[in-house]
């Protein structure tokens, strides 16, 4: 019965105000980081020092400026993360300077990515998510929010280690099944989200997956100066099945030109639980 009347409630709002309704959301994200070190090397200060490194290094800031049908997902300026003082460097895909834009109404998107000083523009069909809506609600600031959840299978390397003798650990992919939980409000009657979520009767403002979570902290809604969605153009085309690949590629280039100049520090990052 709740879900009836979401739906109702979802399309008398829409219909009066989608037209010129428009905004700019902020999401805070966090993801869980396990670290875990050869035991030769252990060092528990290290260690703690590294984790809260890469902890801050996804705990992020990102605005979602929508309108009716399109949005443009970017991250927040703000100062870098300290790096370790052991010398190790972290590289984490995706950049300050990345923009995801989204048609929901022609239900694809266009993502700018820089990836190691190359620009790539992956271009594609928006995944679409079977998502099951609840009755279970609750309160994000002053918006009443509806429980959603779906299921997604993913393709995921969960660890990388480089070991102290310059051989660097097979990895291979693993697939996962991931729960995602997302808490969306008819109030905002747009079908977006953080990220690449959306398709749910309302905007979402909160999403995770048992280990990225985007929570909204900031909405401003129908501000004096219009908000322009502008869709990226630049960089080299590809899908994201062929973007993955050429990532995958680099990676391993990057690790094994480490492993031939004896830059292994015998450290494994694990992401997730």
């Amino acid at each position: 019965m709740i879900r009836i009347m979401v739906l109702i409630m979802f399309f008398i709002v829409e219909c009066l105000f989608a037209q010129d309704f428009h905004g700019v959301v902020t999401y805070k994200t966090n993801r869980k980081v396990d670290l875990k070190m050869d035991d030769s090397r252990a060092n528990p200060e290290m260690q703690n020092r590294i984790q809260e490194m890469l902890k801050k290094q996804f705990q992020k800031d990102f605005a979602l400026s929508f309108n009716a049908f399109e949005s443009n997902y970017k991250e927040e300026e703000s100062l870098g993360a300290p790096q370790p003082a052991s010398g190790m460097r972290v590289m984490i895909a995706g950049g300050g300077s990345d923009i995801l834009y989204k048609n929901i109404k022609e239900e694809r998107f266009a993502s700018k990515r820089d990836m190691l000083g190359k620009l790539f523009l992956v271009k594609d069909k928006l995944e679409k998510l079977d998502w099951k809506l609840e009755d279970e609600n609750k309160k994000i600031g002053n918006y009443t929010c509806y429980k959603a959840t779906a299921k997604r299978i993913v393709q995921r390397v969960r660890s990388i280690r480089i070991n102290n003798d310059n051989k660097n650990e097979e990895v291979t992919p693993e697939k996962e099944e991931l729960t995602i939980t997302a808490w969306y409000t008819p109030e905002i009657p747009i079908s977006n989200g953080p990220g690449n979520y959306w398709g749910l009767p309302g905007l979402i403002l909160e999403v995770s997956d048992g280990e990225q979570s985007m929570l909204c902290s900031k909405i401003v809604l129908n501000p004096k100066k219009k908000v322009d969605i502008i869709e990226p153009t630049k960089g080299k085309t590809v899908t994201e099945e062929e973007f993955e690949k050429i990532m995958e590629k680099k990676m391993k280039e990057m690790r094994d030109i480490r492993s031939k100049r004896g830059d292994g520090d015998g450290v494994r990052i694990r992401i997730g639980g």
